[in-house]
């Protein structure tokens, strides 16, 4: 159940007497210029929308657990820490709603995580909707061009090698093996899984300095052999349960089923002897998590989301997300259409990395009256149009060049999109369209406090 707050009746300078040591805020804190700039009514409407009207306890307020999840992706803390900088700060509770100063916990660290799988993603896409609303209301963004590029963020996941993901996979098998002997009230006997010298077996080759192409092989077939023996007894012992009654939760299915497609991919390397397989999983916690080559210097291979982002005026905005590889290439015509979605017109002219520059992309831009900040394509023209083109290109890709690849790193730094926290797929999404979202915030409040 949800009941809206009634802001009117406690005025915000009552706010101001109620603070300790006889402190007074100043108005113009960051935080309070930066509340001034969320459409707070609109995200409760939306927000009510997810819970009963007159079931069930009441739900806890919706600016409070809002302006708790901005905190959090501007501050980067943890969901803990979160909630102790805001039961410390009387900044923070006037941003998130208070109308007194209150010192004690104002919410479990859980509520957050809960709330946020309540939500989804579709919750935090209408936000960012209602913001840039805010932010035209107020002239703060001019749109006229867009920048376009691709990069990812990558998850918190441990870099992976075959040996130790199949380890890994033996070690959970070996663990509900045991759990469902003693519910089925089977010997433990009668199991063979061989913990001891297969935990012998793993650490013997991780403890090698050099791995060589044989040593790997060999350390391989041994963890797939004590994966495929596992797997099997665990098949068995799954449909003993099913005879006596046991219930089996939905995730531990998807996590059985996840292990046995490792082995299966695993397998089929070892005997190829090939390094790739499709939908490779890389990682057992996160198995929609796909490696994704960049060809970049230092990190060739990178393991998260890819997104295509849209840069406007010094704002970035989230077009696209996938676990999955692809082509950003493909991806123009969808970009094109998010920012007539989000300024209710076309853009007057798209700069972008060499690989959108297709004949396709071409052909599709020249049709829509949308000028091509790409490198013309044949032999240069020597007229006089023909060298302002390319001179415009240059000056284009230049701006590009330093401006996209700026904004992309600033986030990554600044605002946690280096490494994504949250451990479900959709909580990947999350992450980014908050980071983003909370990037753009603080470039519009440079601009209003300007």
């Amino acid at each position: 159940m949800y009941r809206k707050k009634d802001r009117k009746t406690m005025p915000f300078p009552e706010f101001k007497e109620l603070l300790p040591f006889g402190g007074v805020l100043n108005e113009d804190n960051r935080w309070l210029k930066l509340g001034a700039l969320i459409p707070w009514d609109e995200l409760e409407d939306e927000y009510a929308k997810f819970f009963s009207e007159n079931k069930g306890r009441p739900a806890k307020d919706a600016r409070l657990i809002i302006g708790a999840i901005c905190i959090k992706r501007k501050e980067k803390l943890s969901d803990e820490a979160a909630a102790e900088h805001i039961q410390e700060n009387p900044y923070m509770q006037a941003f998130c709603g208070l109308d007194s100063f209150n010192t004690k916990t104002l919410f479990d660290r859980s509520s957050l995580s809960k709330i946020r799988k309540r939500l989804g993603e579709e919750y935090f896409k209408k936000m960012e909707k209602a913001i840039l609303k805010i932010l035209k209301k107020h002239k703060l963004i001019n749109w006229r061009g867009v920048m376009v590029d691709a990069t990812v963020f990558p998850s918190a996941i441990r870099y992976p090698t075959d040996i130790w993901l199949l380890n890994e996979v033996r070690m959970w098998l070996e663990k509900h093996i045991k759990a469902a002997c003693k519910k089925l009230d089977i010997a433990k006997k009668t199991i063979r899984t061989y913990p001891r010298k297969a935990k012998i077996d793993y650490l013997n080759f991780a403890k090698k300095k050099r791995k060589g192409k044989k040593a790997i092989g060999k350390a391989r077939k041994k963890m797939l052999s004590y994966v495929k023996r596992n797997l099997g007894h665990m098949e068995m012992l799954l449909e003993e349960l099913k005879k006596g009654g046991h219930e089996i939760r939905k995730e531990f299915r998807d996590k059985h089923d996840t292990a046995a497609k490792i082995y299966s991919q695993q397998k089929e390397m070892h005997e190829k002897g090939t390094h790739s397989v499709e939908d490779r999983i890389v990682s057992f916690c996160h198995p929609w998590v796909r490696p994704i080559v960049r060809g970049k210097a230092g990190n060739k291979v990178e393991f998260g989301p890819k997104a295509v982002i849209s840069h406007v005026d010094g704002y970035a905005f989230l077009d696209h997300i996938d676990s999955d590889n692809f082509n950003e290439a493909v991806k123009l015509s969808e970009s094109i259409e998010a920012y007539e979605e989000r300024f209710g017109e076309k853009p007057k002219d798209i700069t972008a990395d060499l690989i959108y520059g297709n004949r396709e992309n071409r052909r599709k831009l020249k049709k829509d009256g949308i000028k091509a900040g790409f490198k013309p394509l044949g032999r240069k023209a020597q007229n006089e149009e023909g060298i302002k083109h390319r001179q415009w290109v240059k000056a284009k890709q230049k701006k590009r060049s330093s401006r996209m690849e700026g904004i992309i790193g600033h986030a990554k730094v600044h605002y946690g999109l280096d490494k994504i926290g949250y451990r479900t797929k959709e909580g990947e999404r999350i992450w980014a369209r908050m980071g983003l979202m909370m990037m753009n915030l603080d470039t519009a409040l440079k601009r209003w406090r300007s």
